[in-house]
């Protein structure tokens, strides 16, 4: 198969029912991968979305709930590659924050990382070979002023993702994030369905446009497959230059 070729590896990617998620099962599938897609709540979503990208497997976990991971793990097995995806947004102006927004949305963005982590990394030290990427956001350069809690949640996971990484890359074991910015997914489509708020979000980007789930699929590939095996506790950001 060439470059990037993940035959044998068993994948598991987090809120893969739909946008990038989706577009990295597919990615994984099609280079060789054994691949596990998961969703939080709907079986048939998941089901369907393991027969459209390819992928052999599906998994149920809600990440809200304190056992996600254990009963993720639990289902599936140890794994080669994780790709972290899932997370929430809430958008309100900072004055207006509840604790019960600021608790959901760390708990889903940021402690479900901690916790994939401590589940899934051991044994891809014991094998001496693993890819674990965190996928973060582009607002951790550029924070949406509606979301504050979001951006800090991933700013959160880098400096986990660092602190990680170092200690495990020793054991073959490389921990990454990656960072998109404005992609065409279903969670960006009411926003971008209003044409002024688009043309001001286009406006900050120098590349003049909004991705698509798929142009996420290459950077990914790279963080998960042999040819990243000296990418350790960085960030790939995948952004049209918003960032800047």
């Amino acid at each position: 198969m060439g470059m990037f070729d993940l035959t044998g590896k068993r994948a598991l990617v987090t809120g893969s029912t739909q946008g990038i998620g989706l577009a990295a099962a597919k990615a994984l599938a099609a280079h060789g991968a054994e691949v596990w897609v998961h969703g939080s709540r709907s079986e048939e979503k998941a089901r369907r979305a393991m027969e459209e990208s390819g992928a052999q497997h599906f998994v149920i976990a809600d990440f809200s709930k304190p056992d996600a991971a254990e009963k993720l793990f639990q289902a599936t097995g140890p794994m080669d590659i994780v790709i972290s995806n899932v997370s929430v947004q809430i958008r309100a102006d900072w004055q207006n924050i509840t604790p019960e927004d600021y608790e959901f949305q760390m708990n889903v963005n940021f402690r479900t990382n901690l916790a994939l982590m401590q589940k899934y990394i051991p044994p891809m030290q014991e094998k001496h070979w693993g890819r674990f990427v965190a996928v973060g956001s582009v607002q951790q350069y550029k924070p949406h002023v509606q979301m504050a809690v979001y951006a800090a949640s991933k700013c959160a996971i880098q400096s986990l993702v660092e602190n990680v990484a170092k200690q495990v890359a020793k054991d073959g074991v490389n921990v990454n994030t990656f960072l998109p910015g404005v992609i065409r997914t279903p969670r960006n489509e009411g926003a971008l369905a209003d044409k002024e708020y688009e043309a001001k979000v286009l406006a900050a980007i120098p590349a003049g446009y909004a991705a698509e789930a798929e142009d996420c699929a290459g950077p990914l590939l790279l963080l998960c497959s042999e040819q990243g095996r000296y990418i350790v506790g960085t960030s790939i950001t995948a952004d049209g230059g918003m960032h800047l």
